[in-house]
């Protein structure tokens, strides 16, 4: 089989779960029950990760629905599981400033908030259920990789903290992020956001599959939804020559959903891949020589970006964008090229080489910002532009109550549908070009 590529591959079923750092570390669970043809829900949910497995928690504890959740490969197998771990108290990739212009500064504050809420619901998450995920200190830091750079986060910060009076954020010098935080070539200070923090991505999944499980939501792995249609006002989904039936469904696979799944969602956004690679445990010397003084987790500001953070065993992880094409996505160049960034990054790393190496889809979204939209009994939650390990927790909070008719916030990532990707097979095409331009504007910017 193809390694699988949502714009052109109708399912992932039978592909292996990737090779992850996380895997080592978290022992999955053994795959639940298949579903029965007696089987009936108030919603049944595609997609099991973080936002479908939190759907059906949410509706199963709070509103008390009948649900299950169909996940054509087994949970894991997507971008839940092969993400970085950063938590981060934000989403998509409109700047406080884009917001503002295009909203208004009272709705832009408001989706502001919502950011910020993605993180403080999975910290209570982890509390309320003890998650063992190997939670790491709170700090997010983006650091500026050139003086003009540095310039535009300076003002970013100032207008974010004036607008949206964010007291979570705070500017490090130069001289303070080389002392306290990290000392490597071409920083020129950051911002920091307190909220911000590393974990497992892995062991939290499993804690959601768990949770859900508990209260009371069926879980099926390795349950193609082969078919989806109305019968009346009821969603049918065929299941392994089952038909399955609820009043409401939900499609959560936001970049692993199929193009060709459901009208509802086609279409509606573009896989993007990145690539993540996990060192070998540094001895004191190298970490010393890396000039790492924190776990903090680290973005730069370059258009293509970089992002890294120290793991609880010492191990560098490292990450960026990987091939344009999921075909490509396994050849050599691309490992190459990351790992020639983390050396240009931490120099005295160059003799090192990856123990881990691996690669999973986000979503971007014409617009720029997440969509969680529920119309007609069938809802979404897609764009999250790969920060959803925290505003994933916010999305399956607010899909579940659009879900059971309770009141949301009246903002245009809860209320406005997402808009269609034209030519979505051509996007790759678009997506090299605006690679090669980033890459020249990060030369000279």
């Amino acid at each position: 089989m193809n390694t699988y590529d949502p714009l052109y591959n109708n399912h992932c079923q039978g592909q292996p779960c990737p090779d992850t750092y996380w895997a080592s570390l978290a022992v999955l669970n053994n795959i639940t029950r298949q579903p029965k043809l007696s089987d009936n829900y108030d919603v049944i949910i595609i997609g099991g990760g973080y936002t479908g497995l939190l759907s059906a928690y949410f509706l199963s504890k709070l509103y008390d629905q009948k649900v299950c959740v169909l996940e054509a490969n087994r949970v894991g197998f997507g971008a839940s599981a092969r993400n970085a771990g950063f938590a981060l108290p934000t989403t998509g990739r409109l700047s406080a400033l884009d917001m503002c212009k295009n909203w208004g500064e009272d709705t832009a504050r408001q989706v502001y908030q919502e950011y910020q809420s993605g993180v403080l619901r999975l910290d209570e998450l982890i509390q309320e259920h003890d998650i063992d995920c190997d939670k790491q200190e709170h700090g997010y830091l983006k650091i500026a990789h050139s003086e003009k750079a540095q310039a535009s986060l300076q003002a970013g910060l100032e207008f974010a903290k004036r607008t949206f009076s964010d007291t979570q954020l705070s500017f490090i010098s130069q001289h303070e992020l080389k002392s306290n935080y990290i000392d490597m070539p071409n920083v020129y200070g950051a911002v920091r956001n307190s909220h911000g923090f590393g974990l497992n991505p892995l062991k939290l999944l499993q804690a959601y599959k768990e949770i859900a499980i508990s209260a009371g939501a069926d879980i099926f792995e390795n349950s193609l939804a082969e078919r989806v249609f109305k019968d009346r006002e009821t969603h049918v989904v065929s299941v392994h020559g089952q038909q399955l039936r609820a009043k409401k469904l939900l499609v959560t696979g936001n970049a692993y959903n199929s193009q060709n799944f459901h009208p509802t969602i086609d279409k509606k956004y573009i896989p993007i891949l990145s690539s993540i690679l996990v060192t070998r445990p540094l001895t004191a010397d190298e970490l010393a020589a890396t000039g790492l003084k924190t776990h903090q987790v680290m973005m730069d500001t370059r258009t293509l970006k970089y992002y890294y953070r120290l793991l609880p065993d010492n191990r560098l992880l490292f990450g960026g964008r990987g091939a344009v094409y999921g075909k490509d996505q396994n050849k050599e160049k691309y490992q190459a090229h990351l790992t020639d960034a983390m050396h240009a990054g931490f120099p005295s790393l160059s003799p090192l080489r990856a123990q881990y190496y691996w690669h999973g889809y986000i979503a971007a979204t014409l617009d720029d910002h997440p969509h969680i939209h529920f119309n007609d009994n069938v809802g979404y939650a897609i764009g999250y532009c790969g920060a959803g390990v925290a505003f994933s927790t916010q999305a399956a909070f607010r899909l579940s109550q659009m879900t059971v008719a309770k009141s949301t916030p009246t903002l245009p990532i809860y209320r406005k549908a997402a808009p269609s990707v034209p030519f979505a097979r051509l996007s790759r095409l678009g997506q090299l070009g605006y690679y090669n331009y980033a890459q020249f504007k990060d030369r000279l910017f």
